[in-house]
């Protein structure tokens, strides 16, 4: 069984070093969308610096690659009778991939797209509760940010709520959510000093 769980950290953490953001910056606009913006290989930098034309095929790139993380190593540590913690580790290494991708020097996207398709494969109702977060925090005020901000902090609450039972399954989810927030750092200093930037999803470029 600990040979399966390497092969699960592994595979889930190299799957997590394929950026959408990253690929479709390159193969778009023969650019590199961590020299623009924020810095951040994200989908908001994307949108922000190319529009949301070709922002549906990041979203497929991190979020398929987090469920496909999710179910694999769901199924390798599922075969030990372990299938709900091993779709949460590989939610986990799949978002550490994506923060701290070795292939592009460890300088990835935040987690929010990813983290929230690991909820796809974990719980449905925990994806429902960080999409009304989201969409509610960002509906009435436009900071992308403060929405994902309180969505991560939810994701952690959720895992408590619903695994406080299941150590394996609730601390992979708590440090996913914390690892968000840690991840938005500086946006949360921007959002307290007013200075932080409004972005328009639908926009066009």
């Amino acid at each position: 069984m600990v040979g399966s769980i390497l092969v699960c950290v592994f595979t889930a953490y190299l799957l997590g070093n394929l950026n959408g953001a990253v690929c479709m910056s390159a193969l778009v606009a023969k650019d590199d969308v961590r020299t623009h913006g924020s810095g951040n290989a994200g989908l908001t930098n994307f949108i922000r610096n190319y529009g949301v034309g070709s922002a549906l095929y990041v979203v497929l790139i991190d979020a398929g690659k987090a469920v496909l993380a999710c179910l694999a190593c769901g199924m390798i540590l599922g075969r030990f009778g372990f299938y709900l913690e091993g779709a949460a580790l590989g939610g986990l290494c799949v978002m550490l991939g994506h923060v701290f991708p070795a292939v592009l020097g460890f300088k990835g996207g935040k987690g929010i797209l990813s983290g929230f398709s690991v909820t796809l494969v974990i719980d449905w109702r925990i994806s429902l509760i960080l999409l009304a977060v989201f969409l509610l925090a960002y509906l009435l005020t436009q900071y992308v940010s403060l929405g994902s901000v309180l969505g991560a902090l939810s994701f952690s609450l959720c895992f408590v709520i619903f695994y406080h039972d299941n150590l394996y399954v609730m601390i992979p989810g708590v440090v996913m959510g914390l690892l968000a927030v840690f991840m938005h750092r500086a946006n949360i200093v921007r959002l307290l000093k007013g200075t932080e930037s409004k972005t328009n999803l639908l926009k066009k470029k």
